[in-house]
């Protein structure tokens, strides 16, 4: 990766003053977990929160499927208002909002309610998880931004992991409101930290001006970029591969492999130790690999291990455990190595609209998300080879696009002064 702005000297690649780094990353891994830990505790609630509202397991689907629409929805807003109002009010504004939202589906007395509070929830749980990736690229600069990213993904990516486990045990001493009163909790915590010590990353004079159409300028402007639109593209479905198998955990887990409502760790835990070691191998290859060969070694392995998810579970015998989940921490491994890259890419494409650019990539993540929530999961969740079969088609998708990117796109541009010489050359 090359600077996108000068750095001071002897700031270790700094371009803004952050205080104390570890608290830093810490606030902006705390962020980034909000968004699956407000998905994941849910899963062991579902039996118990359908027999109380008299709801169908696709209904409790809707549960997740609603979330993350109205979080889609509300992340293309998110990133271009930080780029006008800085990061730090709109990570403010968007915690105290989560609050209130997680208040109410603590109370809420049918589904509908629920639902309603769900939406509100998606529309500010994602300020902080957009937010947080443009201040990794506003603050770090060459392949410390990589390094940066990957140990973030590292620390927040125990949010998915950690959450059904949490969620079981709050489940069995508070019932499934316990749960949102806790999400109530971590938001409390994240404001204080937040307000407290997390530092502005977007001066004044580097903000565009506050205006809708400005606004709606900046994010048509992304995703007019071919290459910008085949890199959200790509994102997409690589994260896609992944949270197929998330968002059929009560499927998979109870359905498929007949455990209980505090087995979720069964799948969650290879899920999500793949991800934190392939977050911390990224950050380690930093500079000795370049980006483009890192996240195609990924897409790789993500490949032979979801192909050997297939030919497993088309066989009586490995279907059960540990065979029916062995080949996913080597899935989320290689996911876990392109993403950072893919991110950071496709931020190095706008050095003038990061915020713009994290929402559009965040958005159609998101929405391929509620499509894979709300029908596919459903869909696939009968059976563990179609849900193999699913996540291939997935992740063979993204690498033919990333493929596609690496043939067609221009060099990486050095900042706000070579972003002219990044123009569109082919469309998607």
């Amino acid at each position: 990766m090359t600077p996108t702005a000068p750095r001071p000297s002897g700031a270790s690649g700094l371009q803004a003053e952050v205080g104390p780094q570890w608290l830093f990353l810490v606030i902006l891994a705390g962020l980034g977990m909000v968004g699956p830990f407000s998905i994941d505790t849910m899963f062991p609630a579902f039996a118990r929160m359908g027999t109380e509202f008299g709801a169908s397991e696709l209904a409790m689907q809707q549960v997740v499927s609603v979330y993350m629409l109205f979080f889609a929805v509300m992340s293309l807003v998110h990133g271009p208002l930080s780029d006008a109002l800085g990061r730090k009010p709109v990570v403010v504004a968007g915690t105290v909002a989560y609050i209130a939202a997680s208040v109410g589906c603590a109370l809420a007395p049918s589904l509908p309610v629920l639902l309603v509070f769900r939406a509100l929830q998606g529309l500010s749980a994602g300020a902080g998880v957009i937010v947080s990736r443009a201040m990794v690229r506003d603050v770090y600069a060459d392949h410390e931004a990589q390094r940066v990213m990957s140990h973030i993904a590292m620390i927040f990516g125990l949010a998915p992991a950690l959450a059904p486990i949490a969620g079981g045990l709050l489940l069995g001493w508070s019932g499934w409101r316990g749960i949102f009163w806790a999400l109530v909790g971590l938001g409390i915590v994240l404001l204080v930290l937040v307000w407290a010590f997390m530092p502005e990353t977007h001066p004044a004079e580097r903000r565009s001006r506050l205006d809708v159409r400005a606004l709606g300028a900046g994010i048509g402007a992304v995703w007019r970029n071919p290459h910008g639109r085949r890199l959200a593209f790509t994102a997409m479905l690589n994260n896609g591969a992944m949270f197929l198998f998330v968002a059929s955990a009560p499927l998979f887990v109870v359905n498929l492999l007949g455990l209980g409502e505090n087995d979720f760790w069964v799948l969650f835990v290879p899920l999500i130790s793949g991800l934190v070691i392939g977050s911390w191998v990224s950050g380690r290859l930093a500079g000795r690999m370049s980006g483009s060969r890192l996240a195609s070694l990924g897409y790789r392995i993500s490949l032979v291990a979801v192909g050997a998810k297939l030919v497993l579970s088309l066989v009586p015998a490995t279907r059960a455990l540990p065979w029916a989940v062995l080949p996913l921490p080597v899935l989320t491994f290689g996911i876990a190595l392109a993403f950072p890259v893919l991110t950071l890419a496709m931020l190095d494409l706008f050095p003038d609209n990061r915020g713009a650019a994290s929402s559009v990539q965040n958005f159609l993540a998101l929405l391929g998300n509620t499509v894979i929530s709300g029908a596919i999961a459903p869909a696939l969740g009968f059976s563990q080879w179609a849900l193999a079969a699913g996540s291939l088609v997935l992740i063979g998708s993204g690498w033919l696009l990333w493929r596609r990117h690496l043939a067609v796109a221009p060099a990486v541009p050095r900042g706000p002064e070579d972003a002219a010489a990044y123009e569109p050359m082919e469309d998607l």
